[in-house]
């Protein structure tokens, strides 16, 4: 390409980047969960094209994608940053108040354009619908009626990859009920979006914020694609919040699961105070080494770390997650 080529192309690119978002208005009823949305100022932009042209990572590299939990209104700054993104984020959880308020259709039209976002791969962003679980003590009818809130939709339709629970309890319970609670509940995932969008495939999350018994990962029980086996803040990731492993068991404590993650997308870390940029590559490269698949670090704090962007672009993320592997 010539010189005066590549220049407009980039006066070009640079127009379209800067194009204005169309508005979205949440219902009253889809509240963020944990925390009220500061700033409500509707933004639903589509996403770009990758300004660098995805590579897909050659098969059996391991490599680091970016998953942001984003707990805030349909509408709220942060997703209309994070649709803008380009790479775009692997995944991102929508979390209408706790998955029990509607996901309506502002939620719906935000999801469906995040999930036309194109990541460094070049797949496309997976969007995912928040359900908790109370460290496996909720009713089960409850959770399935949550997790039925994004799948069975008014219109027929999935605007969602999948289901992320949250509050998952680590342990295997007697004779591994816990677990099979939970591996019941991604059946039912499995089960719902194959009856709305038959060969569709599924993604879905167990989130007990530490390493995960290895029982979860048992072949033929297996309780999700995903665990998040690291949720605290950057100190606690550089020090003694570290366990040493993504998985343990009673008898021989805890070691990194690689053995039981043979893609290298089992496992995902959460980092929350971390205080620059320099310190959000340290922690991607940090979470990689220790096995984790999917990572996102921000500098949000407590109480609630995931309603507020980091004081970086996604991008920086993003693009620097890419050149892991």
């Amino acid at each position: 390409m010539t010189r005066a080529a590549k220049a407009v192309y980039a006066v070009l690119a640079t127009l379209l980047l800067a194009a204005p978002a169309p508005a979205v208005t949440a219902s009253a009823s889809s509240e963020p969960s944990r925390a009220q949305a500061r700033d409500r100022t509707p933004a639903l932009a589509p996403a770009p094209s990758p300004a660098v042209r995805p590579t897909p990572r050659a098969a059996g590299v391991r490599g680091l994608e970016i998953a942001v939990p984003a707990y805030v209104w349909a509408d709220d700054p942060m997703l209309a940053d994070l649709t803008a993104t380009s790479p775009a984020a692997s995944v991102v959880v929508l979390n209408p108040g706790n998955g029990d308020s509607p996901f309506d259709a502002p939620w719906q039209a935000r999801a469906d354009v995040l999930r036309t976002g194109t990541t460094a791969t070049g797949e496309k962003t997976k969007v995912l619908g928040y359900v908790h679980t109370d460290h496996g003590n909720r009713d089960i009818a409850a959770v399935k009626a949550s997790v039925d809130n994004y799948l069975k939709t008014p219109d027929g339709r999935l605007h969602v990859d999948g289901i992320f629970f949250d509050v998952v309890s680590r342990d295997c319970g007697p004779a591994n009920a816990t677990r099979d609670h939970y591996a019941e509940l991604r059946r039912y995932v499995q089960d719902t979006m194959e009856a709305v969008a038959p060969g569709t495939s599924d993604l879905v999350v167990n989130n007990p914020g530490t390493a995960i018994a290895d029982c979860y990962l048992e072949p033929g029980r297996r309780t999700a694609d995903v665990f998040v086996t690291f949720e605290d803040t950057y100190a606690a990731h550089t020090g003694a919040g570290w366990l040493g492993g993504n998985v343990f068991n009673a008898l021989t404590g805890y070691r990194s699961g690689a053995e039981l993650d043979p893609s290298g997308t089992a496992f995902w870390h959460l980092v929350h105070d971390v205080p620059d940029a320099s310190a959000m590559r340290a922690t991607l490269r940090t979470a990689f080494e220790r096995g984790a698949g999917y990572a996102y670090a921000t500098s949000a704090q407590m109480p609630n770390p995931w309603d507020a962007q980091p004081g970086w672009k996604y991008r920086a993320q993003t693009s620097y997650a890419s050149t892991l592997g």
